[in-house]
């Protein structure tokens, strides 16, 4: 493990992805390769497995040479009370993955997720929908919603499992200004046939979907990534529909990450995803 402990150098050039479990994070592949493109020879990019009890720790241990750290599960509202500062974007959702350290010493928290997702739709063409569809309700559902605040003209249908989730959405939509309606999953298959489609489920969740894709479907963001094609965005796929992946999401957030914590933009996009796409057929 390297040495977090406070000592020259100063300058800020470290960086790191926190979370438990961090071990699958393709987050150093990114990061590392854009600091090659970029020539930025002296920083340094790691990961640590560390839970909610030990943030609080890790966090006073960084020294002044620390720029920024991604945040993943389950860590991203664990990490408010120890910030000075939040953004907007990140306390709409109540979830930082970002923490940059400023010259001053102070920890900034941001959300790269959510106009990682809006520069990921972007990159496919796709601008603006008048409706949009999301399957799921868990935490990157949120993210979705606030999204589709700056995406969706009109209604967001999103499909739940349980009265829970659905009066959870509901009122993620009232704090995002997002016209919300739930559904049950029961009903999932209408989620087809909107113009934009999110998927923000486990593994294996839309698998049974897979045969309720329109013969002539819209656009389908599926954040998964691993494994991939998932069964739903496969038979998109060869329906003719648009496909926006979880790979997309992860290298557009990371480029935010990393402008953010070097200063230094454009951040290398292509270079990030091709680095990504090697890392995933590597572990295939």
């Amino acid at each position: 493990m390297t040495d977090i402990t406070r000592g020259e150098p100063a300058s800020r050039h470290r960086a790191a992805v926190l979370g438990s479990p961090v071990a699958h994070s393709l987050s150093p592949v990114l990061h590392r390769a854009a600091y090659q493109a970029l020539d930025l020879t002296e920083w340094t990019y790691d990961r640590f497995d560390v839970d909610e009890a030990a943030l609080p720790s890790f966090v006073e241990g960084l020294g002044a040479e620390w720029a920024g750290l991604s945040l993943t599960m389950p860590l991203k509202r664990a990490v408010i009370p120890l910030l000075d500062e939040v953004s907007e974007t990140a306390a709409s959702v109540e979830a930082v993955n970002t923490l940059v350290f400023t010259e001053d010493g102070r920890r900034v928290g941001d959300n790269t997720d959510i106009p990682g997702m809006v520069a990921a739709l972007r990159e496919h063409g796709v601008e603006q929908v008048d409706s949009a569809a999301i399957l799921g309700a868990g935490a990157t559902a949120s993210s979705a919603l606030a999204a589709m605040s700056r995406v969706c003209a009109g209604e967001v249908v999103v499909y739940v499992r349980s009265g829970a989730r659905a009066a959870e959405m509901r009122q993620w939509g009232e704090r995002l200004d997002v016209d919300v309606r739930t559904a049950d999953w029961d009903d999932a298959a209408e989620a087809l046939r909107a113009p934009l489609v999110i998927a923000t489920t486990p593994a294996g969740t839309t698998d049974a979907l897979a045969t309720a894709v329109p013969e002539r479907p819209a656009t389908l963001f599926d954040v998964l990534y691993d494994p991939w094609p998932t069964e739903l965005a496969a038979r998109w796929s060869m329906f003719g529909g648009a496909v926006v992946s979880g790979l997309d999401l992860l290298v557009h957030q990371a480029v935010l990450q990393v402008e953010r914590m070097t200063g230094r933009a454009p951040a290398p996009v292509d270079a990030m995803r091709k680095a990504g796409e090697h890392a995933l057929a590597s572990r295939r």
